[in-house]
């Protein structure tokens, strides 16, 4: 008697494991972004040729999260001033310094520097180095499917507007810039040194490094948090399912597993992650390196969050 009713209980549970499944947003093979620079697209925001790709776009999403773009700013140029009134946009650079603009201050910022730029802000970003920057761009609506159409594209701070699409590296002649320190916009570094050891995640395997710069009441939109996770090996965040928020796991660097739905695969450094509502997912790191994420997190609803662990811990997936 006893047996049976363990394997009964073991049945209703996968039973209801199943349904929750089966009724998730994505069907069929879960989609993610795969940043390719053999797809970037050549384009002039005010401050010369720069590169980019859409990893996930608003139509996949049903929060407001509007995209999640990737790309290159080459040396000496950049995204010259402009606003949004509909989204908050936020930048992130990787492997390089870079000059932030936000209302007007200007600020050089480390790699691994991610800036939020609220709703109506003026703002612009500019690569003053002869590196080549790879950088993230990610927004969020205050409506969902409404963004900002015929934005005007000023010139990157420093340059007069007849010279903004003719940057290029012989240009040195910039004026009235201050960079100022400590910057007075908001902004957040990525770095090991700044995460602590929480966990298990989600009833996850092992600890993982983790810290949130920023919560929800940092944002005007629904956007409820951004955070920096780092996965030591075997270690993971454990699958788990959201009704009222969507996330996007970006992979800054290292590799691993991902679980959507009931579907595993390989992911790597540039993939984007989108888990939508309804959604079960989770990550597993089974490599030899840390695994590097950057996590974006959107209320259906401002303030309503929801997490439901199913006690798996992607292991054995």
């Amino acid at each position: 008697m006893h047996n049976f009713r363990t394997i009964s209980i073991l049945l209703i549970a996968a039973l209801m494991l199943a349904a929750s499944i089966a009724s998730a947003e994505q069907t069929g093979t879960p989609y993610f972004g795969r940043n390719n620079p053999a797809e970037y697209q050549a384009v002039d925001y005010g401050g010369g040729i720069i590169y980019e790709m859409t990893l996930i776009d608003n139509a996949l999403m049903e929060t407001d999260i509007a995209y999640i773009k990737r790309g290159i700013l080459p040396a000496r140029t950049g995204i010259g001033e402009h606003r949004h009134d509909n989204v908050e946009e936020m930048y992130m650079v990787f492997n390089a310094p870079a000059e932030f603009t936000v209302d007007g201050n200007t600020s050089e910022l480390p790699a691994g520097s991610a800036v939020l730029c609220p709703l109506g802000s003026s703002h612009a970003l500019y690569n003053n180095s002869d590196e080549t920057i790879q950088f993230l761009t990610m927004a969020v609506a205050n409506k969902k499917g409404v963004l900002d159409e015929n934005i005007a594209y000023g010139p990157v701070p420093g340059f007069g507007a007849g010279d903004s699409s003719n940057i290029n590296m012989q240009q040195t002649g910039r004026k009235n810039i201050v960079l100022e320190t400590p910057a007075k916009f908001r902004w957040a570094q990525f770095d090991k040194s700044l995460t602590k050891w929480v966990g298990p995640a989600h009833i996850g395997s092992k600890l993982i490094l983790n810290r949130r710069p920023w919560l929800d009441g940092n944002f005007e939109t629904n956007w409820v948090r951004i955070g920096h996770c780092i996965l030591p090996p075997g270690s993971s965040i454990g699958y788990h399912q959201h009704n009222g928020i969507e996330e996007v796991y970006y992979v800054m660097s290292g590799e691993g597993r991902s679980t959507t739905n009931d579907v595993t695969w390989d992911v790597k450094a540039g993939d984007a992650l989108p888990c939508t509502i309804h959604d079960s997912h989770g990550l597993y790191n089974n490599s030899d390196g840390d695994l590097d994420i950057f996590v974006l997190m959107v209320a259906k609803e401002k303030g309503k969050l929801d997490a439901k662990n199913w006690g798996d811990d992607l292991s054995g997936r």
